[in-house]
């Protein structure tokens, strides 16, 4: 794949915002109550946890996708927003919503861990 195909690839990031937003709602759905007994208070914490940090990272997903989708309509869709350079055709295959070229997000990366 030597160029990118905008329309194949914003199908494909509306189809995966679509994806994570049916999960969003589930997951929220899914929330456990906060009453009942003493005793399953720990298990529901462990659960309350759980579901909220799936939802923090499917947000985070769906951020991604979305900005994706926006750097599509601005036209600056496949070059790296930290450096400008086109982000190889082999990356943006395989993740679609990628903002960076690798050693970008390698730096990005460690900025943020």
């Amino acid at each position: 794949m030597d160029t990118v195909d905008i329309v194949a690839v914003r199908a494909r990031l509306e189809e995966q915002r679509a994806a994570l937003d049916r999960s969003i709602t589930i997951l929220t759905g899914e929330r456990p109550a906060t009453e009942g007994s003493v005793a399953d208070a720990g298990a529901r914490l462990t659960d309350a946890d759980r579901v909220e940090a799936s939802l923090a990272s499917l947000r985070q997903q769906r951020a991604a996708v979305q900005a994706a989708l926006d750097r599509i309509a601005a036209g600056g869709y496949g070059l790296c927003v930290s450096c400008g350079k086109p982000v190889p055709p082999g990356r943006l295959e395989a993740r679609p919503e990628a903002a960076r070229c690798v050693p970008c997000q390698a730096k990005h990366d460690r900025m943020h861990h």
